[in-house]
């Protein structure tokens, strides 16, 4: 079978992306060990973020600006709506000679869902290999309703729950990705495009009239939500946030997933680490192993070590620069669309490299590991390919399974 022919049997899915290739016909083989490795690392670095959500809902809010939240998103940061942090939340990973390094921890609106938790197992089978997300898809369902269950519970009205499910219309990825959360779901629901729901002082409505109880905006940034305007200029993102912290509805994923989003947390945790507070031995071992020196300045890596520049709310590698350890710029993302907003700087390894197939032929790409994590249970995995800093333009690549390889 070939690339046309693999993924033109998969429903709802984009292997190309702005008449580019996306979904490459390759797979990254590796062990059982491997896998369950991440998984190992991805619960426990999990619960380091969970515990530091607990200490950053007692934080003033000049501290919270320090670590980037916008302004507006302030007064509904210490909101704990649900039992869950975060319902479905995609750690990145970098895995080389032997050793695994979070990247960061997308909490809030990841996706490379569609891709790790369905269209994995059909690239598997094609190369003869085993799935490792095999069991996830059941996973993500049980916990979706469980999510939603605790959000309509938080309401606590009589009847049967409107589940809404919204994103951009017009982007696909977006689109097909809410789409298919929305079947795995399996419950009563409707999707509505983002653009034609409803917002008044009484609630959330569908274009149709109908009070929405539930809705999931898994690929809305809350950080674009808190400037989105109505036609009329009324600020309908803060509305939203208003009647979900008035229980007017419940919005999934919580806000304290969007807690968890800014990469300024990872520098509070290294910074808790040094010194030697809050967590206690178990957990300080964690955060050795498996985390990197991150700092609000570049200051600490001067001399000592090259780094990478990350915007706290940046997304596929816009606005990040690496520098040398003598602080000098060698390879900057030409969109610095984040530029001027608070940065994190992070020690920086360079990812590990593998020749990938693409319909162009054999190509060196650098490659990251993704790993959800549902509630705190590791699940599905897979790759993104491409330059030295996994951006827009990045490959999605299967992860398939054998019992010999090592990390």
């Amino acid at each position: 079978m070939k690339r046309d022919a693999l993924f033109g049997q998969i429903p709802f899915f984009w292997p190309d992306l702005n008449d580019e290739e996306y979904a490459l016909y390759d797979c990254l083989t590796m062990s059982t060990d491997a896998v369950g490795q991440i998984r190992i690392a991805t619960r426990d670095v999990d619960a380091i973020f969970r515990k530091t959500n607990r200490l950053l809902r007692t934080l003033p809010d000049d501290t919270l600006r320090l670590l980037g939240y916008p302004e507006a998103s302030l007064p509904f940061l210490r909101d704990k709506a649900l039992p869950q942090e975060t319902i479905i939340g995609r750690y990145d990973w970098i895995v080389k000679d032997g050793t695994l390094k979070l990247m960061e921890f997308n909490a809030d609106t990841p996706t490379f869902i569609k891709e790790l938790f369905d269209v994995n197992g059909y690239v598997t089978t094609e190369f003869g290999l085993d799935d490792p997300n095999a069991a996830s898809t059941e996973e993500l369902k049980a916990e979706l309703r469980k999510a939603v269950i605790a959000a309509w519970q938080r309401l606590g009205r009589d009847g049967t729950p409107k589940i809404v499910f919204t994103a951009h219309d017009d982007n696909i990825e977006d689109k097909w990705t809410t789409r298919f959360l929305q079947e795995t779901l399996d419950l009563p629901s409707e999707f509505v495009p983002l653009d034609r729901l409803l917002v008044n002082a009484d609630g959330v409505f569908t274009p149709s009239g109908e009070k929405v109880d539930v809705l999931y905006r898994q690929t809305y940034p809350i950080e674009h939500l808190v400037d989105d305007r109505a036609p009329n200029g009324d600020l309908i993102g803060i509305r939203l946030l208003e009647l979900n912290a008035a229980k007017h509805v419940s919005v999934l994923n919580p806000l304290s997933a969007f807690l968890m989003q800014s990469k300024g947390v990872q520098a509070l945790i290294w910074e808790l680490y040094e010194a030697d507070t809050y967590f206690d031995e178990a957990e300080r071992s964690i955060i050795e192993t498996y985390f990197l020196p991150t700092y609000l300045e570049p200051d600490p890596f001067i001399g000592q070590s090259a780094y990478v520049q990350k915007p706290a709310f940046g997304r596929e590698g816009d606005s990040v620069i690496l520098y040398d350890q003598a602080g000098v710029p060698f390879h900057k993302e030409t969109l610095q669309t984040y530029a001027d907003e608070t940065a994190v700087y992070q020690q920086f390894i360079e990812l590990p490299t593998r020749l990938t197939n693409t319909v162009n032929g054999p190509l060196e790409t650098h490659y990251m590991v993704g790993c959800f994590c549902l509630n705190g249970h590791p699940s599905a995995l897979g790759v993104r390919a491409g330059s030295m800093i996994t951006n827009n333009q990045s490959y999605y690549l299967a992860i398939g399974t054998t019992k010999e390889n090592n990390l």
